[in-house]
């Protein structure tokens, strides 16, 4: 395998960023995620990446230049990308980047300073440059600097949808240049006028999930769809099994035909009558669930709780013309997850996995950008086929993920609520 130039993806959750950045060109040589069945699913994705599922603090950066070089991977990483989850931004004392709370974003900077990529992409919520947390992250910013990297400034927060995803996603993002390299800039916003005649940067939720919703959601197994049953016309086509051209620059996958994760929740003839009347763009007054309006955007789609906070799953949008929530697969449409693109088989995991994801589409722009400061032509970079993995592995739970990791399968606590994995009623 001919190498690209190679990035490490930090709390790589089921691969939403290792997937724009791949799709920008790069290798995506290693990635690093906590949990158990999400790093099965970035591991049946991304077959080449040397996945380590562990802990971040236990990851030393001679375990990962091990890695990188039992690959035959460069010794110059050009990227590193990740979005530390930020727990605390207590004000207590004077160093808030050593509030154990916030040790996974400590984590973070240990990497980019034992590693010294290039470029490093970080991604987190708009919050964190709001209020009380700004000290820490003018903090962060200048512990950055003091390793040897210049931010590109002033801070921004960016839309997906300004980037053509069809949601409303906002997350603050740090790009950082070594102080050797030409500084990689943000990638420009495409204008969004709901109103302008003119929307070829505007993608609605009809243009991404409305070849789905004449096909019922299954509601028992994930038996997969026929994909030759979808109507890929239009700009529809841009969210079907059939390449998009923002990810051309993939690896091509031995891609399965049928299109799975559009399992259907069951739902009370109480809760359909209720979504019944529910007009689009407005909120369901008792689940205060948002019917989606299919000429709109859709909300910020989240991933719900951990075992130990319960599992619930987030609340999901109602279907603009089913009286339904949405199904992981539309979800995954909304998100800007190709069709061959795959997740756990169940409802909650895989709601969780997406909730928790980087837009690819975002990720694609973030990465482009590096590429360019890089100037490396993306038209010579090379595509191989990648090994097709079992498919097994997207049923594992999370003691079965965890044994083939080598690892306590209570790292997470196990779930005391008796809810199913695979139906979610309200």
């Amino acid at each position: 395998m001919k190498h690209r130039p190679i990035a490490i993806d930090l709390f790589a959750g089921c691969g939403g960023m290792s997937l724009g950045l791949e799709a920008a060109g790069f290798d995506i040589a290693v990635a690093v995620e906590f949990d158990a069945v999400h790093s099965l699913v970035h591991h049946f994705n991304f077959p080449y990446c040397q996945t380590i599922c562990r802990d971040i603090a236990k990851v030393t950066s001679r375990e990962i230049w091990e890695l990188l070089k039992l690959k035959g991977y460069a010794t110059d990483v050009s990227l590193i990308a990740g979005g530390p989850p930020c727990q605390g931004f207590s004000l207590i004392g004077k160093r808030q980047i050593n509030d154990p709370r916030n040790s996974l974003v400590f984590e973070y900077l240990r990497i980019v300073a034992e590693i010294k990529p290039k470029y490093f992409i970080f991604e987190n919520v708009p919050g964190m440059a709001t209020g009380k947390h700004k000290q820490f992250l003018e903090e962060l910013i200048s512990e950055f600097e003091a390793i040897g990297y210049t931010i590109n400034q002033p801070i921004k927060i960016l839309d997906a949808s300004e980037y053509g995803a069809p949601q409303k996603r906002r997350r603050l993002i740090l790009i950082g240049s070594r102080k050797d390299v030409p500084m990689a800039k943000y990638p420009l916003a495409k204008t969004v006028d709901l109103n302008s005649a003119k929307k070829s940067a505007f993608t609605s939720v009809y243009d991404a999930i409305s070849d789905l919703e004449l096909i019922p959601a299954f509601i028992n197994t994930d038996l997969g769809i026929a994909a030759s049953k979808l109507d890929y016309s239009g700009k529809r086509k841009k969210y079907s099994v059939q390449p998009r051209d923002i990810f051309k620059l993939c690896h091509q996958r031995t891609v399965d035909t049928r299109i799975y994760g559009h399992i259907g929740s069951v739902h009370t003839q109480r809760s359909i009558d209720r979504f019944i009347l529910t007009e689009p763009g407005t909120v369901e007054p008792k689940s205060r669930f948002l019917r989606l309006s299919s000429t709109g955007l859709c909300n910020t789609l989240r991933a719900g709780t951990n075992s130990d906070k319960g599992a619930y799953t987030a609340p999901r949008p109602i279907h603009y013309s089913i009286p339904r929530c949405i199904t992981v697969r539309e979800a995954a449409r909304l998100h800007t997850f190709p069709d061959w693109f795959q997740f756990h088989r169940t409802i909650w995991h895989g709601f969780r996995e997406i909730g928790n994801a980087v837009i690819p589409l975002l990720s694609k722009e973030l990465g482009s950008s590096v590429m360019r400061a890089m100037n490396i032509n993306t038209a010579n970079l090379s595509r191989v086929i990648l090994e097709k993995m079992p498919e097994d592995l997207l049923l594992y739970n999370m003691c079965q993920a965890s044994n083939y990791w080598g690892i306590s399968d209570d790292v997470i606590p196990k779930r005391k609520r008796g809810v199913s994995q695979r139906l979610v009623s309200i």
